[in-house]
């Protein structure tokens, strides 16, 4: 898939869209993989997101190390912590998606809290996410209605932007996430923090089909997924199932090779 966007253009097709629409016609749906940028360096997290592509992921999702993770579970936490420790800038996270993008062709969105992006300048941030190569933002903590600069700014340069629904969501807060959303909904699969969990809660279901109800067509669900067959269980009436903390932990635990294992086995999750 192309991202040869340019600034000022606005892209005819959600390059994220298109990668899970592909996935849909070609297996169950999208595998979507999170890591965060700088763990446990610079150079590895690269390579490791390169090895998550290698080994079935459809879309990387490549969290932004913030002091503050207020939705982050422990994995993450402390991955991103060890990152901050270890001199990670907000200006790695561009040189990341260029160094990935140079070795795969893959959609790239950035998972980050809002704060960074204000302080970086919005404008200077989407400017140099697209020329990185970059797909667009996940904004975990930005609501559609106190987003009007990043709104502009995503127009401006053809960046999708991901926008959370919760099982608490109000019908109305569903539809703003739907129709200000570019490449996926990001369907939160259960209230509180990241982290895997044996079950996934049923609100995770009855949400996607709320999200239908107003219009989405394209609801990926994420928080707690850690097994192949939880996946094959969401892609059964979701469109995508995003993985952090069991990829995150794998890095961890075992290096490069180690979470390019765990993503190949993850992804049997989906095989029809």
């Amino acid at each position: 898939m192309s991202l040869d966007r340019t600034v000022g253009a606005r892209t005819a097709a959600s390059p994220t869209g298109t990668a899970i629409a592909a996935a849909r016609e070609q297996r169950a749906g999208a595998f979507i993989g999170y890591l965060p940028v700088g763990f446990p360096n610079l150079a590895e997290s690269i390579d490791a997101a390169v090895a998550l592509v290698e080994n079935g992921v459809d879309v990387l999702e490549l969290g932004v190390p913030y002091s503050d993770p207020v939705m982050d579970g422990p994995v993450i936490q402390k991955a991103t912590q060890t990152a901050l420790e270890a001199g990670f800038r907000l200006r790695d996270v561009f040189t990341a998606v260029e160094g990935i993008r140079s070795r795969v062709d893959v959609p790239i969105l950035l998972m980050t809290y809002w704060n960074p992006v204000v302080q970086y300048g919005v404008e200077r941030f989407a400017t140099d996410l697209l020329s990185a190569g970059g797909a667009g933002l996940i904004t975990p903590d930005l609501t559609v209605d106190s987003g009007a600069e990043w709104l502009t700014e995503s127009e401006r340069t053809g960046l999708d932007r991901v926008f959370l629904a919760a099982p608490t969501s109000t019908e109305e807060r569903l539809r703003l996430a739907v129709e200000n959303s570019r490449g996926f909904v990001y369907t939160v699969s259960t209230m509180g923090i990241t982290g895997a969990r044996a079950d996934l809660d049923a609100a995770a279901r009855t949400l996607v089909a709320r999200l239908r109800e107003v219009g989405a067509d394209s609801s990926c669900v994420g928080i707690g997924v850690s097994t192949p067959e939880q996946i094959a269980e969401i892609l059964g009436y979701a469109d995508g199932a995003i993985v952090g903390s069991e990829l995150v932990r794998a890095l961890a635990q075992d290096g490069v090779q180690g979470v390019a294992r765990v993503a190949a086995h993850l992804a049997t999750g989906t095989v029809r």
